[in-house]
């Protein structure tokens, strides 16, 4: 079974422009997706380390885009978004982020997701709620 984990195609979107970062991020806004990024640098060995889980992650909240950006080779994207160390994630919602986490910490960063997906949800409840109220 190991061996077709290792022929499934990666859900995880490798952003290599500010162009592709601007697409992807539009996307998921006018899609209301929410998004998670992997800023990472190939001699960051925690970094790599993260790859596999991130993977994972991807695989386990199909309704969220996973985005991986190597901070070297765009470098403008992680300055624009504040990024000082590696790895980072951010969990975005319309285009803004919401979360940051630094660090090479798998626990902490599906309990975060977790948290990000019920906060999504109750939101999007609460609002269908509200405009069922005010259209009746």
């Amino acid at each position: 079974m190991e061996g077709h984990d290792q022929l499934r195609k990666s859900r995880v979107v490798k952003v290599d422009s500010k162009k592709s970062w601007d697409f992807f991020i539009s996307q998921a806004t006018n899609q209301g997706c929410p998004v998670v990024v992997h800023f990472t640098a190939a001699w960051c060995i925690p970094s790599v380390a993260m790859n596999p889980f991130f993977e994972e992650l991807a695989f386990s909240y199909q309704d969220i885009l996973f985005i991986l950006v190597d901070v070297d080779e765009v470098k403008i994207v992680a300055s624009k978004m504040d990024i000082k160390a590696m790895p980072t994630f951010l969990l975005m919602r319309e285009g803004a982020p919401v979360d940051k986490l630094v660090g090479a910490n798998p626990k902490e960063m599906r309990k975060r997701i977790d948290d990000f997906i019920h906060s999504i949800r109750s939101y999007k409840t609460t609002s269908k709620l509200i405009n069922a109220q005010t259209n009746p």
